[in-house]
């Protein structure tokens, strides 16, 4: 079945490993199509393409660099305004050689510019239905315009030794160090967990593994245990981890987060404290189910700070190609942790990011 291949993949592996597992047999709702409107003027309206599962930016010198799940390529959208992403090109930069081990089911791509070059962070596998096999992979491109120049392979990033299913990598830096977090299993169950290793460069784990974090909490078990696509967001003293929690094809997809110190060592999993309640999810009123795998930035002139997240526009929807993605901006409570508030409702006025 098509739609069970690429983006199922929480469901999908623990189907193959846990016995007895059945189907879900809910009849979805009818799909209604929410189509991106263009932005002029003052405003915008959410989604802002019709399609953008797992969306993330990095900004450098005025520009914004977005990307999504595409399943078999990974593209590059590079715009000055993200309220003008629904009418900006995207450049194909990556294609995988057919028949490689990282040819299919290629996720969650996430691009940074580190010591000089730019840097994508993806998950993929061979080419096919076996996604037990995904794992965490890096590209680099030594030019000033990650659109442009070559991308180099640089292979699997990972532990050895403890060489088990990765996805969803993103870097932390703190206390003058790089590290990788990525949602992964242990080698003994299908829960996914969320993962942290020191970096010795961009493309090279130096051990050990340790968990910082696994489903608990009755939010993070819709459809079966999930901790996964780590995002990090800071503020004066803190820092803060937000996560994707429960199955990505439930309309109770969440975010939930995790705080540390900006100075604690954050290969201590007594460093982090996890929030009891998910910090942003479904607003069923406002078309926006499956709340989750989210990114941030900051406005043109500095000013704001913003999410960008995925959702599906009807329930039922599943872990597929309908998830879009949305964007808000969001405030800070007083002792510095992030207010998401709700999701906006699809197609309501919202005023553009401030520098726009």
């Amino acid at each position: 079945m098509r739609y069970f291949l690429p983006l199922a993949r929480a469901f999908a592996v623990s189907l193959l490993m846990l016995p007895g597992a059945a189907c879900q047999k809910t009849k979805p709702a009818p799909f209604v199509p929410v189509v991106p409107t263009v932005n002029s003027g003052p405003t915008f309206v959410n989604p802002l393409l019709p399609s953008g599962p797992d969306p993330w930016v990095y900004q450098k010198d005025g520009f914004y660099y977005y990307m999504h799940t595409l399943n078999d390529r990974l593209a590059i959208w590079k715009t000055p305004k993200m309220s003008d992403l629904g009418t900006t090109p995207s450049q194909v930069v990556w294609t995988p050689p057919a028949n490689s081990p990282a040819a299919g089911n290629l996720w969650a791509p996430e691009l940074y510019f580190l010591d000089g070059k730019w840097y994508i962070y993806y998950t993929a596998g061979p080419a096919g239905t076996n996604l037990g096999l995904q794992r965490t992979w890096v590209l680099e491109n030594s030019s000033a315009d990650p659109t442009t120049g070559s991308w180099v392979d640089k292979g699997r990033i990972f532990n050895a030794g403890e060489d088990y299913w990765a996805i969803d990598g993103t870097v932390l830096e703190q206390n003058g160090n790089r590290y990788l977090i990525w949602s992964g299993h242990n080698g003994i169950d299908g829960v996914q967990r969320l993962y942290i290793s020191q970096m010795s460069n961009p493309w090279t784990l130096t051990g050990p593994r340790v968990e910082l974090s696994r489903p608990q909490y009755a939010w993070e078990l819709n459809g079966f245990g999930v901790n996964e696509g780590p995002e990090i967001l800071k503020r004066g003293n803190k820092t803060h981890l937000v996560y994707s929690a429960s199955f990505c094809g439930t309309d109770q997809y969440v975010l939930g987060m995790m705080t540390a110190s900006s100075t604690a060592d954050p290969m201590l999993p007594a460093s982090w404290v996890k929030a009891a309640t998910p910090v942003f999810s479904q607003n069923p009123a406002n078309r926006a189910y499956a709340t989750g795998h989210n990114a941030f930035f900051k406005s043109k002139d500095g000013s704001e700070d913003w999410i960008i997240y995925h959702a599906n526009s009807n329930p039922n929807e599943g872990c597929v190609e309908k998830r879009n993605p949305r964007m808000q901006k969001f405030t800070w409570n007083a002792d510095d942790t992030p207010n998401f508030g709700t999701p906006v409702a699809v197609g309501t006025a919202v005023t553009k990011p401030s520098g726009e």
